[in-house]
């Protein structure tokens, strides 16, 4: 059974959701207040329900075949029961999507999140690999911030503590009966886990996570709040910071010989680059620092082009953090007469749909030097960062920049900004994570 997400839509009590038929309860948009949420993975933890849906299921002989030719990883040195952040490239080297990916046993698979179905099953079609696929729903739950284990251990009544970073193992819900895995994954930039299983029981499931957290300070992440984590913690993703180029694939959008003049529109490009600059809006692996994932002892799709990369890197991934008067001077213009500046939007500028969200990042002689991604107000620093693509000899930290804020076409307000750490949340990792810290709660 296939659900599409649909549109964003107002509920009561202030509360919006992504529209979700059956089960708009996994899909929040804001629940309590984005300030307590933009807190918790740094003091608490929050749950959060929004990348639940699809999970593409691959099994056969060729399998891990498919995988090796279709990601820039080593997908052989892979133990069972261990998760992969898989990246794929189109022939150009930009990033055709990237998902995090389980092995399940020698010759079985799952993509979580993916929404590219279509490409991997041409894939599977015309290089002839032995490969069956097939789609199941899956309520998945991200449980992050420092009591997120202690929370798990809560709601299971049981120790948690031997799983270890990317691994997933089979847990129970007192109460529940429903077969659950936990997976140690998460991308708040600390000690971060997943609840995952049937779609079914995602909404009871979810309850229970939600009524153990709730003494430990638990909040329940939205989708506006979402984005801040992956900005803080230095996790660039497709949809939320860039834009994936198999969404411009012509397999996709219904075998057209060239793209529809009106959709960039309709996806919602903004930001003040031009919205038919469609690559301003992807990304390849060295612009996002990920070059240390590739592996090149195998043939894979876009080698060439990342070869080239590989060998001349031009830019890489830094922190912006914008500068605060530049920032009033935009929500002054509001009570001014005439066209005010691109009002910003609270904690993500842009508001909903940020992957296609690109502002122009100049120099002091007014270059074009970088891409900026959505900014964000980070509560916890009380500053707006941005995840920002800059060339190499204009990304050494305390550099000055001007980032151009607004839409193309309308009033631009130049923003000075300064690089900085990457990433900017200073945080022990969730690899590293001491556990001994962290209080029991079995």
């Amino acid at each position: 059974m296939t659900k599409e997400v649909s549109r964003v839509v107002p509920y009561s009590m202030g509360i919006k959701y992504v529209d979700l038929p059956t089960f708009p309860d996994l899909f929040r948009w804001e629940e309590d207040n984005w300030q307590d949420e933009s807190m918790s993975w740094k003091e608490s933890c929050y749950v959060h329900s929004g990348i639940s849906g699809n999970v593409f299921r691959l099994t056969g002989p060729d399998a891990q075949a498919l995988l090796s030719y279709m990601a820039i990883n080593n997908v052989y040195k892979w133990k069972i029961g261990f998760s992969k952040h898989l990246v794929f490239l189109d022939e150009e080297g930009y990033i055709r999507n990237h998902k995090l990916t389980i092995r399940d046993s020698e010759d079985s698979f799952r993509i979580f999140g993916t929404n590219s179905p279509v490409f991997i099953q041409k894939t599977i079609e015309e290089r002839h690999f032995d490969v069956k696929m097939e789609t199941i729903e899956m309520c998945i739950y991200q449980i992050s911030g420092p009591l997120s284990l202690t929370v798990i251990e809560k709601v299971t009544g049981q120790d948690q503590r031997d799983l270890k970073f990317l691994q997933t193992k089979p847990i129970t819900i007192p109460g529940i009966p429903a077969k659950l895995e936990l997976a140690r994954i998460g991308m708040s930039g600390t000690l971060a886990y997943e609840i995952r299983g049937a779609m079914d029981d995602g909404i009871e499931v979810y309850n229970k996570i939600y009524e153990a957290g709730k003494p430990y300070g638990m909040q329940r992440l939205g989708w506006r709040t979402y984005t801040v984590n992956h900005t803080e913690g230095g996790f660039p993703q497709g949809g939320c910071s860039f834009f994936v180029s198999f969404m411009l694939d012509r397999s996709f959008i219904n075998e057209q010989d060239e793209l529809d003049p009106n959709y960039a529109k309709a996806m919602g490009f903004k930001g003040s680059i031009d919205p038919s600059d469609y690559a301003a809006r992807l990304r390849t692996p060295g612009q996002v620092n990920w070059l240390w994932m590739a592996n090149f002892d195998h043939d894979f799709i876009g080698k060439e082009a990342l070869l080239k990369e590989k060998e001349n890197p031009k830019q890489k991934l830094v922190t912006l953090v914008w500068n605060k008067e530049d920032i009033q001077d935009v929500f002054m213009s509001l009570f001014e007469q005439g066209e005010p500046y691109k009002f910003m939007e609270f904690p993500n500028l842009g508001g909903y749909n940020t992957g296609g969200h690109t502002d122009a990042v100049i120099d002091k002689d007014g270059k074009r030097i970088g891409l900026a991604s959505v900014g964000h107000y980070s509560y916890y620093y009380r500053e707006i960062i941005s995840e920002t693509v800059l060339d190499i000899d204009q990304a050494e930290i305390g550099n000055e920049v001007t980032v151009l804020w607004g839409d193309y076409g309308k009033r631009i307000k130049p923003i000075r900004a300064r690089v900085e750490r990457y990433p900017y949340l200073q945080m022990p990792s969730n690899k590293n994570y001491d556990l001994d810290t962290v209080p029991k709660g079995y």
